[in-house]
């Protein structure tokens, strides 16, 4: 499915302002990724593997007029085989996307043992979330219309399917306001949010390693005596028989 309004907003201020902050920080999470496969759900209008050095990177998703994708399918069944994906990035994908919990799956699948997950969305803690709650609803329009979830949320379910959760970390402070002009007035919310309020951002990126337990096998319980190593017997000397004088 496409995003309506999405390519509108990533040319607005507001638009600009996101996607610079979680670019820079997706450059830096994925530059030391290694493998041989590498995707990147949605959002193909963003290079967000463009530092990544893994040789066969793909953008997968819906095509549009202005931006191709490599591989067109549902998000929810992707047609990769199992454990065959070192790295996925999800931009933006649960919250506009229908069964976010089965694209989390089909992710959980696709990856390797150790593969890696860069999520990247909106946090309903924070200025950002609180203007979606309080818009009127004829007023939505995006990233208003998404369905956000809490970092908090996003973890227990990448927990439940088995990854460790990395520490997210939270970007954008300002308010979402329209205007250029504005957001650069508002830009000392940064330094303060960092230091003050960290977990408030407007935004968030969670990284997640796909975990397998190794199996452990049973074996019986052999009964094995241990040879014990022979000891050399001391040579008996004969005795001389003493003759008397």
């Amino acid at each position: 499915m496409s995003i309506p309004g999405l390519h509108d907003w990533l040319d607005s201020p507001q638009g600009r302002y996101i996607v610079a902050w979680e670019c820079a920080r997706i450059d830096a999470m994925v530059a030391d990724v290694f493998g041989y496969n590498a995707l990147q759900l949605g959002l193909p209008e963003l290079d967000l593997l463009r530092e990544n050095r893994i040789p066969f990177r793909q953008k997968i998703g819906e095509p549009d007029e202005q931006h191709a994708v490599d591989t067109h399918c549902d998000l929810r069944q992707l047609p990769f085989a199992a454990n065959s994906i070192d790295l996925v990035v999800l931009p933006h994908v649960l919250e506009f996307y229908d069964d976010p919990h089965q694209i989390l799956r089909e992710v959980e699948r696709i990856l390797i043992p150790e593969g890696q997950v860069i999520i990247a969305g909106f946090n309903p803690l924070s200025l950002w979330g609180l203007r979606r709650r309080f818009m009127r609803r004829e007023a939505h329009g995006f990233p208003w219309q998404g369905q956000y979830l809490s970092p908090l949320r996003t973890k227990d379910w990448l927990q439940l399917l088995g990854f460790e959760v990395e520490r997210p970390q939270f970007g954008a402070y300002r308010p979402p306001c329209r205007t250029q002009h504005w957001l650069q007035r508002w830009q000392w919310l940064e330094m303060c949010g960092e230091r003050g309020w960290p977990m408030l951002g407007g935004v968030y990126l969670l990284r997640a390693i796909k975990r397998v337990h190794g199996m452990r096998l049973i074996l019986p319980k052999w009964k094995s005596k241990t040879a014990r190593a022979k000891a050399l017997a001391p040579v008996a000397q004969k005795e001389t028989p003493h003759h008397g004088h």
